[in-house]
């Protein structure tokens, strides 16, 4: 089993940046591929972007496609979200997982086993 805690959301102006991070807990991080997903009030919760467990390949929702970027360091279990060109549509209470799912990248949400808490990103207009 592995805990997920994320950090770095807040308040920023359209086309600024934030970098999430998601700690783990355990010794196995380097096991499990990672995602973001997004959740905005009153709309299902939604894919952003997934990396791979030795953080080789990574994919992306294509609304932010060019604009977010997704990386992990083993040695510190932690998974990080570079999001630059913020935009408004971008504000939701943002989430990473674990899936212990064999495949090598995973964007559906029922395939993943864990979750954190999540961390709220504003973007103003």
């Amino acid at each position: 089993q592995v805990q997920l805690v994320e950090s770095g959301g807040g308040l920023v102006q359209a086309g600024g940046s934030l970098r999430l991070s998601c700690a783990a807990s355990g010794r196995t991080f380097s096991r499990y591929a990672m995602g973001w997903f997004r959740q905005a009030p009153v709309q299902e919760r939604e894919f952003v972007a997934t990396i791979s467990r030795s953080g080789g390949t990574t994919y992306y929702a294509d609304s932010v496609k060019g604009r977010f970027t997704i990386s992990r360091d083993n040695a510190k279990n932690t998974v990080y979200l570079q999001m630059d060109s913020l935009k408004p549509e971008d504000t939701a209470v943002y989430y990473c997982a674990a899936t212990t799912s064999p495949r090598t990248v995973v964007a559906g949400r029922s395939e993943y086993d864990y979750w954190g808490q999540g961390t709220q990103v504003t973007v103003s207009s």
